[in-house]
């Protein structure tokens, strides 16, 4: 069970624009993320690899938690609301509720749930 205090850790070092460096520091090597039902990213260097993907396509993201992480054991949720900015300066924002599995101060499996529409607008 992670503690609150690694909890908002974590949630810091996104909100810091940190996602490669949470990454390597929070997650087990052989972690697994779900996009909605989507096949899972395995592996903590896939991981890191698809995320700088997506900070490569992006000129800008941001990340804000919307009030705090609930923990229950093992597992944590938390509302996020991301911005990517494009290289044309457009901006799209993405909520997501975030239900992650922890062992201990590391994240083993993080599934995110959202509405793929909102990255249309």
């Amino acid at each position: 069970m992670p503690s609150r205090d690694v909890v908002v850790a974590f949630a810091r070092r996104l909100e810091n624009g940190e996602f490669v460096e949470a990454i390597e520091q929070y997650y087990t090597a052989d972690a697994a993320t779900y996009e909605n039902n989507a096949a899972p990213t395995v592996g903590r260097d896939n991981l890191v690899a698809k995320e700088r993907g997506v900070l490569a396509a992006s000129k800008e993201v941001k990340a804000v938690r919307v009030g705090p992480s609930l923990i229950e054991g093992d597992n944590v949720a938390s509302r996020w609301i991301f911005s990517f900015t494009n290289a044309e300066g457009v901006t799209r924002t993405l909520e997501e509720i975030a239900w992650q599995t922890w062992q201990g101060d590391k994240l083993i499996e993080e599934r995110f749930f959202y509405d793929p529409k909102q990255l249309g607008r």
